[in-house]
């Protein structure tokens, strides 16, 4: 087999963002994927801190935190990278790492990111007079009349109407998000000509679930150009189309770059000559297979997808390449007494320790592969769920190691 510059291991957020970082400066990538990857279960929408100024609180961070190593220059470069990604697929993104845009939840709250999808701007709410909030027979898990009364909280001064409207092409079954987006792409005009029966106007909004399709912006924009009213779509319980959307913008990129995809490709260790990885092996029913490289990305994520394993207290383990993994020892710094104690959890930091180049190293700081790079949920020293910064180092960290020599 021909020896690719770079293999990433991993398909979710940080597996595609560094394949696509890397294709872009005309890297011969190959990617393993063992599952479909997270992001048809996120929002769409990319956290980097919880903080109104994210960029701003990310200089404060401590030495060892994931951002303090990645460099801000790269976060920035790896927001404006994602945001062009999906304008190209027609998905197109606001926000910055200055501020932060609301979106609607699917419980009629309002969260704060720094990148979203156009389609969920609550921004624009603001402006608006009346909100109609719409819902669907049949459709699972979503509320109309519970997210107009949250979201009313947020806006008391505007008027607000919940309906839930009929689309027969639904069907007489309970259904996803992810079901009525398939069904909404080849019956735009029925629900446009649904949502014209409530007679809105320029000064209103209306807020639905994201069925608009699983591609780009398309089914949206054509249901937007017959209305007056702003759309605006809420999030929603996996799986998720505004998350698919965004898989597929980096899918549709990867594969216009000659990126090679093995699919249901277990990777099982490495193969190593002293601090140079060499090649990966790979799980098969008939044999095993090698694939070499020069360079390569470690995005398997963590606890959740397999990606760190921890058989025994005490003792995590990075699977593919037996990395050291760093975890707070002890029962009693594992995790809070209260599990909703508003502090992060000791389990949520573990993880594995990189240098500045997201190289691995050991306890001692002594890198242990110049070649192999660590990204995403594979990276330890923060609670990223407590942070909100899954996404952003996600992104960011993916970057990195993705134009780092």
């Amino acid at each position: 087999m021909k020896t690719a510059d770079l293999i990433v291991i991993g398909g979710g957020l940080a597996g595609l963002m560094a394949a696509s970082v890397a294709a872009s400066h005309g890297q011969k990538v190959t990617v393993l994927t063992y599952g479909s990857g997270s992001l048809p279960l996120a929002s769409g929408a990319i956290d980097f801190l919880d903080a109104l100024a994210p960029d701003a609180s990310i200089k404060r961070l401590p030495d060892n935190h994931p951002y303090s190593k990645i460099g801000l220059n790269n976060i920035d470069a790896a927001a404006k990278f994602l945001v062009d990604i999906a304008a190209q697929a027609n998905l197109p993104y606001v926000g910055r790492l200055s501020a932060q845009t609301p979106v609607v939840t699917a419980v009629g709250t309002l969260k704060f990111s720094a990148l979203v999808p156009e389609s969920m701007n609550a921004t624009r709410l603001a402006d608006k007079k009346k909100i109609f909030v719409v819902g669907f027979k049949g459709l699972k898990d979503f509320y109309a009349q519970m997210i107009t009364s949250n979201l009313s909280r947020y806006f008391p001064d505007k008027e607000f109407e919940f309906t839930k409207r009929d689309l027969k092409f639904l069907g007489g079954r309970d259904i996803t998000c992810m079901d009525a987006a398939q069904l909404v792409t080849d019956n735009e005009q029925a629900l446009a000509n649904e949502l014209k029966q409530l007679h809105a106007t320029e000064d209103d909004a209306i807020v639905l679930p994201p069925i608009f399709g699983i591609m780009g912006n398309f089914s949206r924009s054509a249901v937007q150009t017959q209305l007056r009213a702003d759309i605006i779509e809420t999030t929603c319980l996996p799986p998720s189309p505004p998350g698919m959307r965004l898989q597929r913008a980096f899918m549709k990129h990867l594969q216009a770059s000659g990126v090679r995809f093995f699919e249901n490709s277990k990777v099982v260790r490495g193969v190593t000559q002293g601090r140079k990885v060499t090649g990966v092996v790979v799980e098969s029913a008939v044999r095993e297979k090698i694939f070499p490289a020069k360079k390569f990305i470690l995005a398997t994520g963590g606890f959740y997808s397999g990606g760190l394993t921890m058989r025994e207290f005490d003792n995590p383990r990075e699977p593919i390449f037996d990395l050291p993994v760093y975890f707070p020892e002890g029962a009693d710094n594992w995790s809070n007494k209260e599990l909703f104690s508003g502090e992060p959890q000791g389990f949520a930091t573990t993880g594995i320790i990189t240098n500045d180049k997201l190289n691995p190293v050991d306890a001692a700081g002594n890198v242990i592969f110049d070649n192999l790079h660590v990204v995403g949920a594979n990276l330890g020293g923060c609670d990223k769920i407590f942070e909100r910064s899954a996404g952003g180092i996600a992104i960011a960290s993916a970057y990195a190691a993705a134009v780092e020599s």
